[in-house]
């Protein structure tokens, strides 16, 4: 049982013992790139064993990398880590005004598994060179890559290799590195083994060949500004492993562009200079008065709007011709033929609310005494416009017509009534008829 204590004790021991650890210094050049690799095996040690000892190299590790005092790192250090299983990579190209101070990078890991965390230092010292910066620099963009593949050194060391055998300089350097997505470029689909592109920057101390002037010429310019693939002599030493995009190449001279913008003034330190202490404006200022303002503010518009209103009112009402005056300029046969169709048209009107219709004989009733019409009980918007205007012989095969007395007492004398032939049984009532006649 002591022995396990013992045991246990002298890992703890262990573990932080290789915490506190001495800073790791690291002298890159100014105008060269600088690339630092996190390894995740150098890690695993500052993490406690895991009781299975064969899960130990499978713990998912991730970096946060940030200058010291600060919350992320300086302007020209990248990092990228594209999984929790893989290395991370420090990566970037320092300047001149970086040479001679320290840059102090704190890398913390953590175990995605035990949630325990590392912490180290890295020391980044700039050196300056003789050779920064070089005066001709040429930016590649390579399809096929990605920028955490690029860093490695064996594929950074072909593709100089490349570039020097169609360049011939005496030196040349990696500049920088950028990956697309930092220029604006689109996360590829994740099919066909699609890769976002990177951006390498390489300088060199002669000029451009012959080969990397090709793509200047006019009938390459014509061909990329149609999307079409230029036509370049030295591509093929490149497209056996980099797949170069010669429509992004970008070619400067440094030396001509220092020329030009030698007449700028040198910038400033981007501070304000110091004006003394700030005095606000004291409490005893005097309000100001807008009654003027509001004034000012509708008197305008209103007067305005009124002299609109008067112009409007004015054609509205006061330059109307009225009913006199339009009678007076009009010739008098013309008013003589209005006031005609006037009147025959109020005529008309008048007829026809007077005119009697002819109703249906149905509606009469069966005897009359007087054989006189009898008014219809319908009233006068009773709708008649399906009753027809004249009786025809069929409509009057079932009705009789029969002599009636008059009241006067002359049994000579009589007015024909008419009525409605009544049936029984499919039997005419022959019987009302007679009756009828012997009145």
């Amino acid at each position: 049982m002591d022995t396990v204590v013992v045991v246990v004790w002298l890992s703890m021991v262990v573990t932080i013992l290789s915490r506190s650890h001495a800073d790791r210094n690291v002298y890159p050049s100014a105008g060269v790139l600088f690339v630092h690799v996190l390894e995740r095996e150098h890690f695993k040690g500052e993490f406690p064993p895991y009781p299975k000892p064969g899960d130990s190299s499978n713990d998912p590790i991730t970096f946060n990398t940030n200058l010291m005092g600060y919350p992320d790192r300086p302007g020209w250090l990248r990092y990228i880590q594209r999984t929790s299983h893989s290395d991370g990579v420090l990566y970037g190209s320092p300047t001149a005004e970086h040479v001679g101070k320290a840059t102090i990078i704190e890398i913390t890991a953590y175990n995605r598994r035990t949630f325990e965390t590392a912490r180290h230092n890295l020391v980044i010292n700039i050196m300056s060179t003789e050779e920064y910066p070089l005066p001709y620099q040429a930016e590649f963009f390579i399809k096929n890559m990605n920028v955490e593949e690029m860093l490695a050194s064996e594929v950074l060391g072909d593709f100089l290799g490349a570039v020097k055998n169609v360049w011939q300089p005496e030196r040349l350097n990696a500049i920088n590195i950028t990956s697309a997505l930092d220029r604006g470029g689109r996360v590829p689909l994740p099919i066909n083994n699609l890769k976002e592109g990177v951006y390498v920057m390489v300088g060199a101390d002669v000029q451009f060949s012959s080969c990397l002037r090709e793509v200047e010429n006019p009938h390459n310019q014509l061909r990329c500004s149609q999307e079409m693939e230029p036509v370049i002599s030295c591509d093929k030493k490149f497209r056996a492993q980099f797949d170069i995009d010669w429509c992004k190449i970008n070619l400067v001279d440094i030396t001509k562009v220092v020329m030009i913008h030698s007449n700028r003034p040198d910038p400033g330190t981007g501070v304000l200079p110091d004006i003394g202490e700030y005095n606000p404006p004291s409490e005893s200022l005097k309000s100001r008065d807008f009654f003027a303002d509001f004034l000012i503010t509708l008197a305008v518009p209103s007067a305005v709007a009124m002299v609109l209103f008067t112009i409007l009112g004015y054609s509205m009402c006061c330059r109307r011709e009225g009913v006199d005056k339009r009678n007076m300029q009009t010739p008098d046969i013309q008013l003589v033929h209005h006031s005609s169709i006037q009147k025959s048209t109020k005529e008309l009107r008048s007829m026809s609310k007077n005119r009697e219709i002819s109703w249906p004989l149905s509606t009469l009733p069966v005897f009359s005494q007087s054989g006189e019409v009898v008014p219809p009980i319908h009233p006068d918007n009773y709708e008649t416009t399906s009753m027809p205007l004249m009786q025809t012989q069929i409509n009057l095969q079932n009705q009789i017509q029969i002599p009636q007395q008059q009241p006067s007492g002359d049994r000579d004398n009589y007015c024909m009534s008419t009525f409605r032939r009544l049936e029984v049984n499919g039997i005419p009532e022959e019987r009302k008829v007679a009756e009828a006649l012997n009145l």
